[in-house]
């Protein structure tokens, strides 16, 4: 895994003050990654839907220091207040990076940041938040030394963002992206996301997830405790050949547009993810009672309707609700309906697949 691509070589330019602002949004793996080695190496590779509603927008000012030091030096302000809990995972991140982007020690940065979702409930929102710090990043490399390629920033903020969240990885680019290296896709590796390589059916356009908001506090369990659990988890090795399998089958998909093997891999890999928590050491259950209440509807509508509705779950009790854009309005009444009560103050976010990071 060659990593000194990313190494800043030349001399650097002298820029006193910069601000930047990236919008990078969330995404939702159909075939997950749980387990993973240092540094942030996948187990296994996983595939995503990206985002569009989902996001994080962020602004770092940059301002030159008079002199230098060995420590980074940041203020972050998360939806306009300070959050000194979230700060030592950010000064980790930029520990991880300090090889890759030695600029940091030289500016006093106030990173302020907000999500278009609820934080830490099983949206991803570590994936927004730290690929939206990578763009930033980037943005001020590419001032510093000048003419970066866009396919480099954008494998560099990829590469950056891993190193923060792995998933994060995969919030760079879209509408689909694969994290993690396997032999069946072309150009994949363990150190940042490529977007899928191969034609996409058309009904996976503007593919449709709605996020049914069942618990919006924060979790039981990090996913970073959650992934460190897997080390000896007497399922481990089954389970990350199991993920490189149907990420063979989900690519076959994607390109022949089969929505039945479509829902069957998807809501497998689902159950799967939290099945790995539930037979950890120690174990953990992140659904609730109404997620699996909401599961077994979406089970009988599409018995009922003949429909293309599926869900998937994060590493949390939040459901997400996919299917393609022509069944929207009937989907949408029926999770008006009867799916929107299980949900706190029955709020649910309406999402689509996305293309990636903006800069504003």
């Amino acid at each position: 895994m060659n990593t000194d691509q990313f190494l800043v070589t030349p001399a650097l330019k002298s820029i006193e003050k910069v601000s930047f602002t990236w919008q990078t949004p969330s995404n939702i793996a159909l075939v997950k990654y749980w387990g993973k080695s240092n540094p942030q190496i996948p187990k296994n590779a996983s595939i995503s839907f990206t985002l569009s509603n989902s996001n994080t927008t962020t602004k770092i000012d940059f301002v030159k220091k008079q002199n230098t030091t060995n420590q980074v030096d940041f203020d972050l302000i998360f939806e306009g207040k300070p959050k000194p809990e979230f700060k030592p995972k950010i000064e980790e991140f930029f520990n991880r990076i300090q090889n890759y982007c030695p600029y940091v020690f030289d500016y006093k940065m106030i990173i302020s940041s907000e999500n278009s979702f609820p934080h830490s409930s099983g949206i991803a929102s570590s994936a927004s938040g730290l690929s939206a710090i990578a763009m930033c990043l980037l943005s001020l490399e590419n001032e510093l030394v000048a003419d970066l390629s866009k396919e480099y920033i954008t494998k560099k903020a990829s590469f950056l963002a891993r190193l923060g969240s792995g998933s994060a990885s995969r919030s760079i680019e879209g509408p689909i992206v694969v994290w993690g290296n396997h032999p069946e896709i072309e150009g994949s590796s363990d150190l940042f996301g490529v977007k899928f390589p191969h034609n996409v059916h058309p009904v996976f356009e503007n593919y449709q997830d709605v996020i049914l908001l069942v618990d919006k506090g924060e979790k039981q369990v990090s996913s970073t405790v959650g992934h460190g659990l897997m080390h000896n988890h007497p399922y481990a090795e089954t389970r990350f050949k199991q993920a490189n399998e149907n990420l063979i089958l989900l690519s076959e998909v994607l390109q022949n547009g089969n929505l039945e093997k479509f829902i069957n891999i998807v809501e497998s890999e689902a159950l799967t993810l939290h099945a790995m928590m539930m037979t950890s050491n120690p174990y953990f259950i992140l659904m609730k009672p109404n997620t699996l209440e909401i599961i077994n509807r979406i089970w009988s509508y599409r018995q009922e309707n003949q429909s293309n509705i599926c869900f998937t779950l994060d590493a949390g009790a939040n459901v997400h609700v996919l299917f393609p854009e022509i069944e929207k309005t009937k989907i949408m009444q029926f999770i008006d309906n009867e799916l929107s009560r299980f949900c706190q103050k029955k709020h649910y976010i309406c999402d689509n697949t996305g293309l990636g990071a903006r800069q504003l």
